[in-house]
C-alpha cells in the first residue's frame, strides 16, 4: 500500500507560509480520528495521488499514528491546476465504502471505425466495496459496439470480486449514434427540366394575353 508522511499543521499558520516551503495544507478526519490539520510535501502527495487516486487507500504516517485514508478532497489552483489543499479520510477497512470510480475506455468499437460517433453516457460509477477492494478504474471495452443500435450497460462490465455497483443494472454507459450527416434526410434536388417547362408555358401564357390585348 501506498504511504505518505504528514507533519501536524498548526492550524493558525498561514496557508500561504505553508506553500512557499514545499507543503501543501491538508486536514484529517473520519472514523475514529478527530480533525486534524496536516501538511504534506507537495512532491510527495503528487506521486502518491498519481498511485492511488480518489478510490484507493493510502498509509498515511503521521507523529500521533498511522492511519488508512482515502484521499477525500482535492482543491486545486484555478490558474495552475496545482493541489493547493487535500482531505483524507479516515476509514474502517473491515466496513463496505462508497465511491466513484472511473472508468477506463478501452477498445476499438468496428461501428466508430465505420464513421459512427461513440457517445460516452457516464464518465465514473458509484460503487460499494471494502476499502482494500476498490478498483482504480473500471475497463469498458468498447469493441462490442459494432452497429448504431449497439450499447454498454453497468450489466455487461467486469467488477473485482467484492465489488458492486450501486446503480441499476440496466444502467447504460457508452452508446453508438449514427454521424449527422448520415441522420439528416439527403435534400432531393430541384428538377431543372420542370422548373423550365413551368417556366416556358408562364412566357406563352404572357404572350397570349398581350395578344388579346
Amino acid at each position: 500500500m501506498t504511504t505518505l508522511n504528514a507533519q501536524i499543521r498548526d492550524k493558525n499558520q498561514k496557508m500561504a507560509v505553508v506553500r512557499s516551503a514545499g507543503n501543501i495544507p491538508a486536514v484529517f478526519y473520519g472514523f475514529k480520528k478527530e480533525s486534524t490539520t496536516l501538511a504534506v510535501k507537495k512532491t510527495d502527495f503528487t506521486k502518491a495521488f498519481r498511485e492511488v487516486g480518489e478510490t484507493n487507500t493510502l498509509t498515511l504516517e503521521t507523529p500521533s499514528g498511522t492511519f488508512d485514508a482515502l484521499i477525500h478532497e482535492v482543491q486545486h489552483d484555478p490558474v495552475t491546476n496545482e493541489p493547493i489543499h487535500v482531505d483524507f479520510l479516515s476509514v474502517d477497512m473491515t466496513k463496505e465504502i462508497e465511491v466513484d470510480v472511473p472508468f477506463e475506455f478501452v477498445g476499438e468499437s468496428p461501428a466508430v471505425k465505420g464513421g459512427a460517433i461513440l457517445v460516452k453516457v457516464m464518465h465514473e460509477a458509484k460503487v460499494a466495496a471494502l476499502p482494500k477492494n476498490v478498483p482504480h478504474n473500471i475497463e469498458v471495452d468498447i469493441s462490442s459496439l459494432e452497429t448504431s443500435e449497439s450499447a454498454i450497460s453497468l450489466k455487461d462490465l467486469k467488477l473485482p470480486n467484492g465489488v458492486r455497483f450501486l446503480d441499476d443494472a440496466e444502467t447504460v454507459v457508452a452508446s453508438i449514434v449514427l454521424a449527422k450527416e448520415e441522420t439528416e434526410e439527403a435534400s432531393v434536388a430541384p428538377d431543372l427540366s420542370t422548373i423550365e417547362v413551368e417556366a416556358k408555358g408562364k412566357k406563352e401564357v404572357e404572350g397570349e394575353a398581350a395578344e388579346a390585348n
